[in-house]
């Protein structure tokens, strides 16, 4: 009964409503100063995420001083990889740095299910914020997530983030079947990450794949809409009723391939994409979410405005979520996140 109640669940059921329910990609994080207080309290990045009490503090910043519709999981898509064995660090002013895996040899030294014992800490943290979520006003949904496995073998195979990310699409390209050993590996232990989240407390996942956009066409179908359709079907088998969000940023005109073949109930889209062609191509099959440019956002002021009326008024006549193209940046001053949420709060029915 409580669940029917939560606006973002409503309308990813299909219902229109105005005005849209609204969160944030990277709504937790650097741009909140008390993110910033609570991140120095542990030795890494990995063990802040596998930290109970920092992880469900960092959830519920957001929910605190923005009041905004749906909490997300604060966690990240490298989980997966460090629970399979593979070495992840977080440096400072570089970021993720990985041990690449190049051979086939590589893949077979991982461990064919992830850690539970190591992911265990993200389990607990769901179940905390669930039980801490309800004595929220609003009554915010929660929102768990992972890597599609394109977007994670990536980080794998190149060690770390790309610009052109060609030692993956290389090895994709020369030896799909080895390639292929990789994706099915992810394929199953993202679909139990997942499952798990779900029996924890999660009640929307997201599956984000921030390198879609790189691949061709026949790429894309092989490495982005069969994986991601293989771990959809997974979930939907255990939870049929529970609504799954997909995002292959930067797919341009194939996000319409991507809703048609996977089987998602959601799509968010970037900021690239054409408002007058979603409402054409997408929003008629699925719930659409998005897509304010982030650096919109940052800057603020008038431009931001008229985009998030832009945005407000092309998706107006279905089901639609109002978030960006992208995560918030982390010199995006609180002021326009406070404007952008009035903003979307004071659309009304015409």
């Amino acid at each position: 009964m409580i669940q029917q109640q939560k606006l973002i669940l409503k309308v990813l059921q299909g219902e229109k409503h105005l005005p849209p329910p609204i969160w944030l990609m990277r709504q937790a994080g650097r741009h909140l100063p008390e993110y910033l207080k609570l991140r120095s309290q542990a030795k890494n990045f990995l063990n802040f995420c596998y930290s109970p009490r920092l992880c469900v503090e960092a959830t519920l910043q957001p929910i605190r001083r923005y009041n905004l519709d749906a909490a997300i999981l604060f966690s990240d898509i490298l989980v997966i990889p460090d629970a399979l064995g593979q070495q992840v660090n977080f440096i400072s002013g570089t970021g993720p740095v990985l041990n690449p895996i190049l051979t086939v040899k590589e893949i077979d030294e991982l461990n064919l299910k992830p850690s539970y014992e190591k992911l265990s800490p993200i389990y607990e943290s769901i179940e905390q914020i669930t039980e801490k979520l309800q004595n929220f006003d609003v009554n915010p949904a929660l929102i768990g997530f992972a890597g599609a496995p394109w977007t994670v073998a990536t980080y794998m195979v190149e060690g770390g983030s790309s610009k052109d990310y060609q030692k993956t699409r290389k090895w994709a390209y020369e030896s799909p079947e080895e390639f292929s050993l990789l994706i099915d590996l992810l394929v199953d232990a993202t679909s139990q990450h997942l499952i798990q989240q779900i029996k924890s407390g999660i009640e929307v996942v997201q599956i984000f794949d921030s390198w879609a956009g790189v691949l061709s066409p026949f790429q894309f179908d092989r490495w982005v809409i069969k994986p991601t359709k293989k771990i959809i079907d997974r979930i939907k088998l255990k939870f049929p009723e529970l609504p799954i969000i997909g995002f292959p940023r930067g797919a341009g005109l194939l996000y319409k391939r991507f809703i048609d073949q996977t089987g998602v109930d959601a799509i968010s889209i970037d900021s690239s994409i054409s408002l007058p062609w979603a409402i054409e191509n997408l929003q008629k099959n699925v719930v659409v979410q998005g897509n304010l440019d982030n650096l919109s956002l940052m800057v603020g002021g008038g431009l931001m405005e008229a985009e998030i009326v832009n945005i407000l008024a092309a998706f107006s006549k279905g089901p639609f979520i109002f978030n960006l193209g992208h995560g918030v940046l982390p010199d995006t001053p609180i002021s326009n996140v406070e404007r952008l949420i009035k903003l979307v709060r004071s659309v009304k029915n015409d």
